[in-house]
């Protein structure tokens, strides 16, 4: 039934077509009653309108089967019931007529409710088509950031590592210190991922974001954070490296921006700028740096970590410690 309401669907889907098959099923079948008139005994008025009612039922739909029926049962009547020529009305014709209606009505009908049920599954397979493509679109996405993921966590790992075997009485810190990137980086997962989370806003993102780091810090608890940014959208991938690269400069400010202070103020800000690009600004009214410190020469992990990250975003960072910390990130959009 599915394959024949395919079939049968370009008529269906235009009206000119569909009515012009009732009219035309109409009258082949008055022509070929009349050239049957002398052939047939009396009494099959409708002998040759019933067919005609049920293929314009099958190929045109309800309405247009309606029509044909109501044509072939005006013209059965004044032709074909006596008397001949005239809308006469006894028992008999009341009968004939009565008995025609339920027949063609019971045929539409039918037509009707099995053309609506291979139109329900059509739409069910349609919508199975689309959520199976979605499905295995979705694993090869979550394939391809896992595998993003563990680099990630690899080059962690790998500078940790030289960082090891330069001085081998940090190893302990080290592992502490990629235990908690690596803690970070999975909550950002989980956070990314979140059915829940997958509508928000992307200023509540980074503003949870931002909390959850807030409540993660020791000794910080009065330390405030701000959040002010446009309406933009970013895809999965870029929206990980970017919230790693936001945790990555807040865990600093947070570190050592406010050591022995009783608290201070992060902002965080990302706007559009030159048209098609992004700029991201962390700020903080912390300690600042030190006036010799050149991020481009620090051979620090975090720092190294949030120049790689910048990289992958195809950006610029740059890091000023004058009256508190600004990270300035410049990228495409």
């Amino acid at each position: 039934m599915y394959s024949i309401a395919e079939t049968v669907k370009p008529i269906r889907s235009n009206a000119f077509l569909r009515y012009g098959v009732a009219v035309a099923a109409f009258a082949t079948a008055l022509l070929l009653r009349f050239v049957l008139q002398e052939v047939l005994p009396p009494g099959f008025p409708y002998l040759t309108f019933f067919p005609a009612v049920i293929l314009t039922a099958f190929i045109a739909g309800t309405r247009p089967g309606i029509l044909c029926a109501a044509l072939s049962g005006i013209a059965a009547w004044y032709y074909f019931i006596p008397p001949f020529g005239a809308f006469g009305m006894d028992i008999p014709t009341a009968f004939a007529l009565g008995f025609y209606t339920f027949i063609v009505g019971v045929d539409i009908t039918l037509f009707h409710f099995m053309f609506k049920a291979a139109d329900q599954l059509r739409s069910e397979r349609e919508v199975t088509a689309q959520l199976y493509e979605r499905q295995r679109t979705m694993f090869q996405e979550l394939q391809h950031r896992v595998a993003n993921n563990m680099s990630v966590v690899a080059a962690l790992l790998s500078m940790q590592k030289r960082k090891v075997t330069a001085d081998p009485a940090t190893a302990s810190s080290a592992l502490d210190e990629a235990a908690s990137r690596i803690g970070v980086m999975s909550s950002i997962h989980r956070r990314l991922y979140d059915p829940a989370s997958a509508e928000l806003p992307i200023r509540q993102f980074f503003y949870d974001l931002g909390t959850d780091l807030l409540r993660a810090a020791k000794n910080q608890a009065n330390v405030r954070f701000s959040v002010d940014t446009a309406a933009v959208k970013l895809d999965m991938d870029r929206l990980m490296t970017l919230s790693l690269l936001v945790s990555e400069l807040m865990t600093n400010s947070l570190k050592h921006g406010f050591a022995g202070r009783p608290g201070g103020n992060i902002w965080l800000s990302l706007h559009p700028v030159e048209g098609d690009k992004l700029e991201l600004i962390i700020r903080d009214d912390g300690h600042g740096l030190p006036a010799d410190f050149d991020p481009l020469n620090s051979n620090g992990l975090g720092t190294l970590i949030t120049q790689a990250l910048s990289q992958q975003l195809n950006g610029t960072l740059h890091i000023e410690g004058q009256g508190g910390t600004t990270a300035r990130l410049l990228f495409p959009r």
